[in-house]
């Protein structure tokens, strides 16, 4: 038997088969020839094995020290306890877990992974909350940690509720062993507190932060294709195409063009397939295959034949909802001729097994019980083609996102509604008829709103694919915020590239820009929106009928009202300081002191903005590269120079950068002077305060959404209490909006840096 294991749903049916004998993956091997004009590498990366540390922290050793996969595993509900939260040693339900940070990432002495993973910090954050919600309250949940990076959309505020509602404890510490407890299972954790004093606490169990690395397989693979890696064995790729690798033709995306998150990847493989699209524009259709469906059964005059589908959604539902007593439930009402539960209704076999019901039962309408529909009604009304059924005649309930989420401290009145929540949609679906589509023509003319960097390369990555495409830019110029910048962390230079970006869209040939311009109507449907805008400097009226919307309104650097910004001109932001930095070097600047978070992780701005950790160092080495002797100090709460951008930070550590962590309830003080500026901050190691009298004094001020309040309510599209752009799905689709049609990309949708707005 061949099991397809690309789409495996990880029900462990294969298990018996394997246990019988029955199982060879080995005669699923063949070899086919493709002829293919692109290659997309997106082979992913391992979970680094902490086997390396030796004793260190007791993996491999003992059971109850086990990696963050592993521990995902225990809290999955298709993993080996079924979601259960046990410790493997005896099965006992742990009552305090620890969480063990940078382990196999910003180590170059045993790993020699120097960089940063940048998933570690909001995974352990949410096996921490998750495992808390497992346990039923009562589990104490600490995370040991270096710096917390939790630096994407919202994430800020994520780790915020976990540690102020959830319990989570948060200790900024290096671990300095792991020891058993003789005759327990429990295990001992030795670490130094910020004062230096030795602690010693044990625990039940301890995760390990386990970074991410490229496997052999994939380096071996990348050099068959001839394709240039890093030291890392990661892709390299120039900042501003970063999904072109070193050979025309190949891209690169995901973890194997450098650590990052789900959102990220899924941002890298939209830009990966658009960038080959572009490559292969002239050739398209040439091979396209269409999909066969079925002729659609007449089911007019017939009497419901109603299938229910109850899902587990792992713990999601089947943790708080009495699915099986739901489903028994389904079974008998009117119309009902088939109930059944399914662990993931979404997942392939489980579509199968609906396909299959229909068939045998000859249900003529169906109703599935689980998440939203705004995210999989579309993929179970697509199940029911593949049967020949007309998609409408199909129900959801939401016993997900308006039932168990809500009522999860309640599971017998999550039940009842669930119930009635299937009893509502099986009625409904009694009264549901044939719809016929029609099929209306789509204007194949894309609308830009925003003329920075990210709107400029998504109107190329349009009209390089023979896309008519319209930009309209408010601001007189094209460039947006980027033009106040200078160079990438990389070095690339970015007034450069923008200028070629300009000289490019205004030059192409399926571009046309409008600057001065004011949207002042939005109406239509996807394929068919209509925009009125006022355009240039007499403000004429025009209309523009186009297919799909881009938003690309960027962002703006937050302009300070603290630490004497305003008032003196020595106070700098980082942007100022990198104009400064290009124009003169860094002559006459003698000591140098930046302050980090100004304006972000506060009670107005409780989101980290991304950019201002990468900003300070890039602005910290070429200040002491221009000038050696000079002294830098960067007072920060965390580091956040996720990624590749941590071999920099050690760079600017090496070359003599005084990095100096403050808490947010005791911020640095900024005085002015006849003789000069000063700046008093406490030093964590040394344990006292210290005055510099510095020649500047440097703001890493964050980023804040451009002016879009009235926008958003022309395109009736919905926005973040920051005032960003919300997309459809934060991690399945970053770059949609819950609107058809409608995309987001660059800082409009959240802080990001230029080669990742260009990336968007």
């Amino acid at each position: 038997r061949c099991l397809n294991c690309g789409v495996c749903c990880e029900c462990l049916q294969c298990v018996d088969v394997c246990l019988a004998g029955a199982l060879n993956h080995q005669e699923c091997a063949s070899e086919v020839d493709l002829r293919v004009g692109g290659v997309v590498l997106s082979p992913g990366a391992d979970v680094f094995d902490p086997g390396s540390y030796g004793s260190l922290y007791r993996y491999g050793e003992q059971p109850n020290v086990l990696t963050s996969a592993e521990f995902e595993r225990i809290l999955s509900a298709s993993g080996p306890t079924m979601g259960h939260l046990v410790r493997p040693s005896d099965g006992a339900e742990p009552k305090s877990i620890a969480w063990i940070q940078c382990v196999g990432s910003r180590d170059i002495h045993i790993s020699g992974n120097g960089y940063c993973s940048g998933v570690c910090c909001m995974y352990a954050v949410k096996e921490a909350v998750i495992a808390g919600e497992h346990s039923g309250g009562g589990l104490d949940t600490t995370i040991f940690f270096m710096d917390m990076r939790t630096f994407g959309k919202d994430y800020e505020k994520y780790l915020v509720r976990a540690e102020k509602e959830h319990g989570v404890r948060l200790l900024r510490t290096r671990v300095h062993s792991v020891e058993p407890v003789a005759g327990t299972g429990d295990l001992a954790i030795k670490y130094s507190d910020e004062a230096g004093v030795m602690h010693l606490e044990v625990f039940d169990m301890v995760v390990l932060s386990a970074g991410l690395q490229v496997n052999r397989e994939t380096a071996e693979l990348a050099r068959k294709l001839d394709v240039a890696l890093d030291r890392y064995n990661f892709a390299m790729t120039e900042p501003f195409s970063a999904v072109e690798t070193s050979r025309p033709g190949i891209y690169a995306c995901g973890i194997f063009q450098g650590p990052k998150d789900i959102p990220s990847s899924v941002i890298e493989a939209s830009a990966a397939a658009c960038a080959a699209g572009s490559r292969l524009n002239a050739s398209r259709w040439l091979e396209t295959k269409v999909l066969e469906v079925p002729d659609e059964i007449d089911v007019t005059g017939l009497e419901p034949r109603i299938g229910v589908f109850v899902c587990n959604c792992g713990v999601n539902i089947g943790g708080v909802v009495d699915v099986p007593d739901v489903t028994e439930y389904a079974a008998a009402l009117p119309g009902v001729v088939y109930a059944g539960n399914n662990l993931f209704s979404c997942s392939q076999d489980s579509q199968e097994q609906m396909k299959e019901a229909v068939r045998v039962h000859g249900l003529n309408r169906v109703v599935v019980a689980s998440c939203s529909p705004r995210t999989h009604e579309r993929l179970f009304q697509e199940a029911l083609r593949a049967c020949g059924l007309n998609r409408y005649l199909f129900e959801m309930a939401n016993i997900r996102d308006q039932n168990s989420w809500v009522h999860a401290g309640d599971h017998e009145a999550a039940t009842n509604k669930a119930k009635d929540l299937v009893r509502m949609a099986v009625a409904r679906a009694g009264f549901l008829h044939p719809l016929a589509e029609k099929r209306i023509p789509v204007n194949r003319r894309a609308l830009v709103i925003g003329g920075g960097v990210a709107g400029m390369n998504a109107a190329l990555g349009l009209a390089d694919q023979g896309f008519e495409t319209v930009i309209i830019e408010k601001e007189p110029r094209l460039g947006g915020l980027s033009l106040q910048l200078t160079r990438t962390i990389e070095g690339a230079d970015i007034r450069s590239h923008v200028e070629g970006l300009v000289a490019r869209v205004t030059g192409h040939e399926k571009i046309q820009v409008l600057t001065n311009g004011l949207i002042v109507d939005f109406g239509g449907f996807k394929g068919n929106f209509t925009t009125e805008v006022l355009v240039g400097p007499g403000m004429y009226e025009r209309k523009i009928d186009h297919g799909v919307v881009i938003i690309a309104t960027g962002a703006v650097e937050y302009v300070p009202d603290e630490f004497l910004y305003g008032q003196d001109e020595r106070v700098l932001t980082q942007i100022e300081l990198g104009k400064r930095l290009a124009e003169n070097g860094a002559a006459g600047i003698d000591t140098v002191v930046m302050i980090q978070c100004v304006g972000s992780r506060n009670e107005d701005n409780p989101n980290c903005s991304r950019v201002c950790c990468q900003s300070a160092v890039k602005n910290a080495i070429h200040i002491k590269e221009d000038n050696p002797r000079s002294d830098v100090f960067v007072l920060y709460r965390d580091m956040r120079t996720y990624g590749l951008m941590e071999d920099y930070y050690r760079r600017a550590r090496d070359l003599g950068v005084v990095f100096s962590r403050f808490r947010p309830e005791d911020p640095p003080e900024v005085d002015k002077s006849p003789d000069g500026l000063s700046v008093t901050f406490r030093d964590h190691v040394l344990g006292r305060r210290i005055t510099v009298t510095p020649d500047l004094v440097v703001l890493s001020a964050g980023f804040r959404s451009a002016d879009t309040e009235e926008l958003a309510s022309i395109l009736r599209v919905p926005r973040n209490p920051e005032g960003y752009f919300m997309e459809a799905h934060v991690k399945l689709r970053p770059v949609e909006m819950a609107s058809d049609g409608v995309f987001v990309c660059g800082t409009a949708q959240s802080p990001k840096l230029v080669t990742e707005a260009v990336a968007q």
